[in-house]
């Protein structure tokens, strides 16, 4: 009762009765921009508004052409967990953060604030659904709600294959008799929501619809699993790609003067029940299935991601929400006979970034350097909430106002112990020891060799760029 008779005598003081206080509140929300983070695991520029035009992604096309699309945006770490864990909390990886999948801002990080709880801690509703974190429940404090997945409800004692998500019985089998192992794609005879992106989708558009009706400004995260592997979607997104439509790429080989260290032995795909376990390069008959199963899961979640964009649409909800798609790293569909992400070459570096605000004009490409820890400042700059101190990132919405504008010099990412610094020209990596010595060094000249196919940091006329770029690095490695 006293607090009830303070507030009143607050509002007596403001000038406010409660129905008009209640009424600013509102007015307040509806001000506020919400946001649909949209993250799409393995998603490297495979689609058609990047150029890739045997991709079938009209959904995530038609984004970009209402948005921006950047083509030089870079993931701080290639592997799913550090990745996710950088981008998520605005810190760069280093030696001894954000390291491998093992990693978690809890365990690195756990007296920063994580972006879901700076929008939270503004008034906005927090949710998480899918594959947000590596691990599902990394600073669960700052979501408004249990961070959600497509297994919860589900009795999966019978489905020993967990995250994979097989739905053929032959699949599934393989798995109760082989430790897990089942084959690298599935053509499945099932429905959309029959695969967990599918079940994502809909819970994405349920949650749409309570933020429609209750009208409080929402930060939503949609995490949709494919193209990780297994290659699991649908047949009708297989059909899309005939088997003799697909082709291996041009470098299919290994790059001349590659140190041993930018190599590896794909040890995730080696983990399939159809994929040489050991070594040895695959079969082009398989590189091709593999190749093919890869773009039919782009088609698959695009279409989910057009199903979510549709409902935000139909709401009218799009006017008022800022909408940013990415993909969590680059991968490699075979380049340099590499599978998977794992590497320090721009094909696992590189990746899809696309973003829609209120306000902006869409129909933009940029060449933009950006990197994946730009995206926390972005969001706070695009909403008007301050954003923390800590991160070191740097707000793109200069970019967004201006997609020609001069923006970065260089972006950074790492992977293992090779550090990479990438400018307009360059993609320069240095592998340290323990000691911090630079055991190997790979440089390669994107304006003349854009596929990577040849190692010219030996070359002398290369020296003054060697030396430049090693320079750049060092602001990143003694940063650290």
């Amino acid at each position: 009762m006293k607090k009830e008779l303070l507030y009143m005598g607050l509002l007596a003081v403001a000038g406010m009765n409660p129905a008009q206080s209640m009424a600013k509140e509102k007015a307040e929300q509806a001000e506020k921009k919400n946001v649909l983070f949209i993250m799409v695991d393995d998603l490297r520029p495979q689609l058609g508004c990047y150029g890739q035009t045997q991709i079938k992604s009209p959904n995530i096309d038609k984004l970009a052409s209402e948005g921006t699309l950047f083509r030089k945006a870079y993931c701080n770490y290639p592997v799913c967990g550090p990745s996710r864990a950088s981008l998520l909390s605005g810190l760069r990886p280093n030696a001894t953060r954000y390291i491998n999948n093992q990693s978690s801002v809890e365990k690195d990080e756990p007296n920063i604030v994580p972006i879901q709880k700076a929008f939270k801690d503004n008034g906005y509703y927090t949710v998480s659904l899918g594959k947000v974190y590596h691990h599902r429940f990394d600073m669960v404090e700052g979501w408004t709600e249990r961070p959600w997945h497509a297994t919860d409800g589900e009795k999966r004692k019978d489905h020993p294959d967990g995250w994979r998500d097989y739905q053929d019985e032959d699949n599934l089998a393989l798995c109760r008799g082989n430790k897990g192992r089942a084959n690298s794609f599935e053509i499945g005879k099932v429905n959309d929501e029959d695969y967990f992106d599918g079940k994502i989708a809909n819970r994405a558009i349920e949650k749409l619809k309570k933020f429609k009706k209750s009208g409080q400004p929402f930060f939503m995260t949609v995490g949709f699993i494919k193209p990780h592997l297994p290659f699991n979607a649908p047949k009708k997104y297989f059909d899309l790609y005939p088997k003799n439509s697909i082709v291996l790429p041009g470098n299919y080989y290994a790059p001349e003067n590659a140190p041993e260290q930018s190599l590896h032995n794909w040890w995730e795909l080696r983990a399939y029940h159809d994929i040489p376990s050991k070594d040895g390069n695959l079969t082009d008959e398989k590189a091709k299935e593999v190749i093919r199963g890869y773009y039919a899961c782009v088609s698959y979640v695009d279409a989910m991601v057009g199903k979510v964009l549709d409902k935000l649409k139909e709401l009218n909800l799009d006017e008022n929400t800022v909408v940013c798609l990415i993909g969590d790293h680059g991968w490699q569909l075979g380049e340099h006979l590499l599978w998977c992400k794992h590497s320090n070459f721009n094909k696992s570096l590189n990746t899809t970034m696309i973003v829609k605000a209120p306000g902006m004009k869409g129909g933009h490409e940029t060449n933009s350097l950006v990197e994946l820890i730009d995206l926390y400042p972005s969001f706070c700059d695009l909403t008007g909430i301050d954003a923390p101190d800590h991160l070191e990132g740097k707000s793109f919405v200069p970019v967004l106002k201006n997609p020609k504008k001069k923006w970065k010099e260089v972006v950074y990412s790492k992977m293992g112990d090779g550090w990479t610094a990438i400018t307009q020209q360059y993609i320069y990596t240095e592998w340290k020891n323990k000691k911090g010595e630079t055991t190997e060094r790979m440089l390669f000249d994107h304006k003349n060799d854009p596929e990577e196919n040849v190692n010219v940091v030996g070359e002398a006329k290369m020296k003054k760029v060697v030396a430049k770029m090693s320079k750049l690095l060092g602001l990143y490695v003694e940063a650290e």
